[in-house]
C-alpha cells in the first residue's frame, strides 16, 4: 500500500502533459483607478457625517472661544489707556473680574469642544473598525490593495488620532484669523501690513514644509511597516531561529529594515524641525517687530500704548493656529495617507451584501470546471477540476508537492473565488453562503496549523465569546486530542501563544484537528492532517474520519502519507492543477499500478512512446 501511494509521484513525473498553463487575469483584483478610490472616499464621508451635527457644535464654540481671545487685547488696552490713565482702582478691579470670568468661560468652552472632538475621533473609528477589519482580512488575498490592507487598522487610528487631536482645533480657529487682523488694521495700517506679511511667511513655510515631508514621512511608515512585520515574524520563529542559528543573521536583517526606518524617522524629523523651529522664529520675530513698530507709532503720536500691547497680543493669537498646523503637519501628512489608502481598500473591497439565509446543507460536494488562480498570479493552479463528493464519503486528494492540493483546500472552504467554473455545497455556489456562515459549515485545518493567544478552549471553539463547553470537548474527543489536553496543567483552561508556545506540532495539530470539527460541520477539509502526528495521533484521525463519515459528513483529505488516505472511499489525483483520477481508492490505485509498469515496461523497451 505503502510502496503504490509512493510510486503515484513517479508516475506523473513520466506521464505529465506539456504546456498546460492557462494565462489569465487576476479573478480578484480591482483596478486601481479613480472610480473605485471616490467609491471608497463616498463610504468614508459617509462615516463622517454621521457626527455632522457634533462638527456644526465645535464650530460653534469654536467661535465664542475666538470671541473671548479678545478679552486679553481688550483688557490690556483699557489698563494702559483708561485705568493708568485715569488712576482708578475700581475700575481696574471691574476689569479684572470681568476678565477672570470671560477667561474661565473660554477654557470651559475650549475644554467641551476639545471632548467633543475626542468622541468624534472614537466615534468614527467604532463606526469604521468592523468595516476595516474585514477589508483588511479580505484584502490580504488581494494583489491590488495587499498594501492598504496590511496598514489598514494603523490607516484608521491615525485619522483618528487627528480628529481628536489640538491640531484639528487649530483648523477650526483658523477661519477667525482674519477677525484678529482686522483688529490690528482698527489700530493701524502699517501694523495691519506687517502682520499680512508675517502671516503670508508663515503659510508659504507651512505649504513648503507639507510638500518637503512628504517624501521622508512616505518612506518612514513604509519602512516602520517593514521592520515591525519582520520583527514580528522573527519573533513568532524564535525556536527555529535559535535551533538553527540564525539569531545574528535574523537580527543583522532586522537590523537593516531597523536602521532604514530610523534614518527615515531621522529625516522627517530633522525637515519638520527645521520648518517648526523656523516658523517659531518668524512669529516671536514678528511680535518683536510688531512692539518696535508699534512703539515708533507711539512716539510719532500715531498709536497708544494700550494699542501697541494689544496689537501685539492680536498678532500672536492671529498666528498660533498657523503655527500649530505647521508643528503638526507630520500628523496631518500621516491622516491624509491613512484616509487615502482606507479609500482605495473600501474602494476596491466593497462591503458584503447581506445574502439569504439558505437552510444547512447535508453535505453533497460539486466541484464543476472550476479554475482557481491564487492572489497575485496571472496562471491558474487548478484547472479545469470536477468531481462530486456524497454525504457519507471521505475523500483522498493525491498529487506531487505544487500540484495544487493546497489551492484546491482554500476553494472548498470559500478562502478563493474560482475564476471560472463554480464548487457548489447542496447546489448553492460557495460564494451565496455568508462566510461566517459558510464557516460554520466547513471544518478546516490548514497545512500548518496556528493558534492564537488564549486558552486552548478559545482555539477549540474559534475564538467565540461564549465558547460551548461540551461542544469544545466533544470536539477534541473526536479528534483524539481529549485525553492530551487534560494531562495539561490547566487542562481546556492551558493559555497557550500564537506559536503554540509549549505546545508540540503535533499536539497543535490535533487542536487544530478539533477546531475543524467544532460546532459539527458538515464538511472537513485537512491539509496534510497528520504530517505532525505519531501512531496514536493517526489512528485518532482515522477514528475521527469514520465517525464524519458514520454520521453523514463528508470528508476530503490532501495527503502525501498512505496513513492519512487510509479510511478514504474515494481517491482524485491532481497532476500540474489538473484531475488525472478520480474514483474508488482501490480502483484508482490499481489503474495506476498499471499504468506504472506499463511505462516502465516501456522505457525498458527503448524509449517513452
Amino acid at each position: 500500500m505503502c510502496g503504490i501511494v509512493y510510486s503515484y509521484q513517479t508516475i506523473l513525473h513520466l506521464d505529465a502533459t506539456k504546456g498546460r498553463h492557462l494565462t489569465m487575469e487576476q479573478s480578484e483584483s480591482t483596478p486601481m483607478n479613480d472610480q473605485v478610490t471616490k467609491t471608497g472616499l463616498a463610504e468614508l464621508r459617509a462615516a463622517r457625517a454621521e457626527s455632522r451635527a457634533l462638527y456644526w457644535a465645535v464650530a460653534a464654540f469654536s467661535f465664542f472661544v475666538n470671541m473671548l481671545m479678545l478679552t486679553g487685547p481688550l483688557y490690556m488696552l483699557n489698563v494702559y489707556d483708561r485705568v493708568l490713565g485715569s488712576r482708578s482702582l475700581e475700575t481696574l478691579i471691574a476689569l479684572s473680574v470681568l476678565v477672570a470670568f470671560l477667561f474661565a468661560m473660554m477654557g470651559l468652552l475650549d475644554i467641551v469642544r476639545g471632548r467633543i472632538m475626542g468622541r468624534v475621533g472614537a466615534r468614527l473609528q467604532a463606526r469604521l473598525d468592523e468595516r476595516v477589519f474585514s477589508a483588511g482580512i479580505r484584502g490580504t488575498s488581494n494583489a491590488a490593495v495587499r498594501k492598504e490592507a496590511a496598514t489598514a487598522q494603523r490607516d484608521l487610528e491615525a485619522v483618528q488620532r487627528l480628529v481628536a487631536s489640538p491640531a484639528l482645533m487649530a483648523v477650526f480657529d483658523l477661519p477667525f484669523a482674519p477677525l484678529f487682523f482686522l483688529g490690528i488694521f482698527i489700530f493701524h495700517s502699517y501694523l495691519g501690513i506687517l502682520a499680512l506679511v508675517g502671516a503670508a511667511v508663515l503659510i508659504a513655510l507651512a505649504i513648503a514644509n507639507q510638500a518637503t515631508s512628504r517624501r521622508p514621512l512616505e518612506t518612514l511608515n513604509a519602512a516602520t511597516v517593514q521592520s515591525e512585520a519582520l520583527g514580528a515574524q522573527i519573533r513568532s520563529e524564535s525556536e527555529l531561529v535559535m535551533s538553527l542559528g540564525m539569531r545574528e543573521a535574523a537580527f543583522a536583517r532586522w537590523q537593516r529594515a531597523r536602521t532604514k526606518s530610523l534614518d527615515a524617522s531621522l529625516a522627517a524629523t530633522e525637515t519638520g524641525g527645521a520648518f517648526t523651529g523656523t516658523t517659531k522664529a518668524v512669529r516671536l520675530f514678528l511680535q518683536s517687530a510688531m512692539l518696535g513698530l508699534g512703539a515708533y507709532l507711539v512716539l510719532q503720536n500715531e498709536l497708544s500704548p494700550g494699542a501697541m500691547i494689544a496689537g501685539s497680543i492680536l498678532l500672536g493669537r492671529a498666528l498660533a493656529p498657523i503655527e500649530l498646523i505647521v508643528g503638526q503637519s507630520a500628523m496631518f501628512q500621516r491622516a491624509k495617507e491613512g484616509w487615502s489608502s482606507l479609500a482605495r481598500l473600501l474602494g476596491t473591497i466593497p462591503e458584503s451584501e447581506g445574502r439569504t439565509a439558505l437552510p444547512s446543507p447535508k453535505g453533497h460536494l460539486d466541484v464543476e470546471q472550476a479554475t482557481v488562480v491564487l492572489p497575485g498570479e496571472q496562471v491558474a493552479t487548478i484547472r479545469m477540476m470536477s468531481f462530486q463528493v456524497r454525504p457519507g464519503q471521505a475523500v483522498g486528494v493525491i498529487g506531487s508537492s505544487g500540484s495544487g492540493k493546497s489551492t484546491l483546500a482554500k476553494a472548498l472552504t470559500g478562502l478563493i473565488t474560482p475564476a471560472a467554473g463554480k464548487i457548489r455545497l447542496d447546489g448553492a455556489a460557495l460564494d451565496q453562503y455568508e462566510p461566517d456562515v459558510l464557516g460554520r459549515h466547513i471544518g478546516y485545518m490548514p497545512q500548518r496549523v496556528s493558534l492564537f493567544d488564549g486558552t486552548i478552549k478559545d482555539n477549540i471553539a474559534r475564538l467565540s465569546p461564549e465558547p460551548d463547553d461540551a461542544a469544545v470537548v466533544l470536539a477534541a474527543k473526536r479528534a483524539g486530542a481529549h485525553e492530551m489536553i487534560l494531562k495539561l496543567p490547566e487542562g481546556y483552561d492551558t493559555r497557550v501563544s500564537a506559536n503554540g508556545g509549549r505546545l508540540s506540532g503535533g499536539q497543535m495539530q490535533r487542536i487544530g484537528l478539533a477546531r475543524a470539527m467544532y460546532g459539527d460541520p458538515v464538511m472537513l477539509v485537512l491539509d496534510e492532517p497528520n504530517s505532525n502526528l505519531d501512531n496514536d495521533g493517526s489512528a485518532a484521525l482515522n477514528n475521527a474520519i469514520k465517525e464524519f463519515k458514520r454520521a453523514g459528513r463528508i470528508v476530503l483529505i490532501m495527503a502525501h502519507r498512505p496513513a492519512a488516505i487510509q479510511e478514504c472511499d474515494m481517491l482524485l489525483v491532481i497532476d500540474g492543477g489538473t484531475r488525472r483520477a478520480f474514483g474508488p481508492k482501490d480502483e484508482v490505485l490499481r489503474d495506476m499500478v498499471q499504468n506504472h509498469q506499463q511505462i516502465q515496461q516501456s522505457v525498458g523497451g527503448g524509449g517513452v512512446t
